[in-house]
């Protein structure tokens, strides 16, 4: 048996066949984007460019899939690298160290890519991003705002201007007005924040809250991205008739 031959019953061969052919772009291999790029490799992707600028802390070890006491201090791209060619040798995985800006993109636009997933938290660069796919017909999804909440069941998919609740969507929204962005895919969380409890924040979070997370939260945003992008990648299923046979999942 093979490592995709059970997601082969799923997605069937033609589908697996687009996976293995199509080639993803993903800002950010934190706690969402390392659930997106682990996700879309587990599925049979067949090659994804990761760009983060970030190291792996120690404070990344309560939700991020690369980050273990055996790699912090390592660059994300570098253990996010190593962990998806440990998972399928095949994937051809591109890191790039990168903190992405609009003044700064790192020549990454330079590749030809069937889908872009953001998972960074930064602003700027999120309407960049939107901005840069739009331009090029690079179909854009996107994650909002994870921190300070609990509920893992929560998270929706939707067209940015129908979302409501999350702060960061409020200031997409506005923002991508501006731009003239007519359309944004995301996954956002209906859940209201919760103000996270006082502790004691490290010098370089002066002046600037550091929100709430947990383990199951931005995983779970992350996977949904990761199962809207292989869905879309894959196309739908040929569905063989059914035998009426029971379904046993081990």
């Amino acid at each position: 048996m093979g490592i995709f031959d059970r997601t082969e019953r799923l997605l069937g061969a033609q589908g697996m066949q687009r996976l293995a052919g199509s080639h993803v772009l993903l800002f950010g291999v934190g706690g969402v984007g390392s659930y997106v790029a682990e996700g879309l490799v587990r599925s049979g992707l067949g090659a994804i460019t990761i760009v983060d600028g970030d190291r792996v802390a120690e404070s990344n070890l309560n939700r991020q899939s690369h980050a273990t006491t055996q790699t912090i201090g390592m660059p994300k791209t570098q253990a996010m690298a190593e962990r998806l060619h440990a998972i399928n040798p095949a994937c051809r995985v591109t890191a790039c160290q990168h903190f992405y800006l609009p003044d700064d993109t790192g020549g990454i636009w330079e590749g030809t890519y069937d889908y872009c997933a953001d998972a960074v938290d930064n602003v700027t660069a999120k309407l960049d991003i939107a901005v840069q796919c739009q331009a090029r017909g690079i179909p854009l999804l996107s994650a909002m705002g994870t921190g300070n909440k609990l509920d893992p069941t929560a998270f929706v998919v939707a067209d940015i201007y129908e979302t409501d609740v999350c702060p960061l969507c409020r200031v997409m929204r506005r923002e991508l007005r501006k731009r003239g962005i007519p359309s944004l895919r995301v996954v956002y969380s209906r859940e209201t924040p919760i103000p996270p409890n006082a502790v004691s924040d490290p010098p370089a979070a002066a002046g600037r809250p550091v929100p709430g997370s947990i383990a199951f939260v931005p995983s779970v945003a992350g996977l949904i991205m990761a199962g809207e992008i292989i869905r879309a990648l894959a196309g739908p299923p040929h569905k063989a008739p059914s035998d009426g046979a029971e379904t046993h999942i081990n």
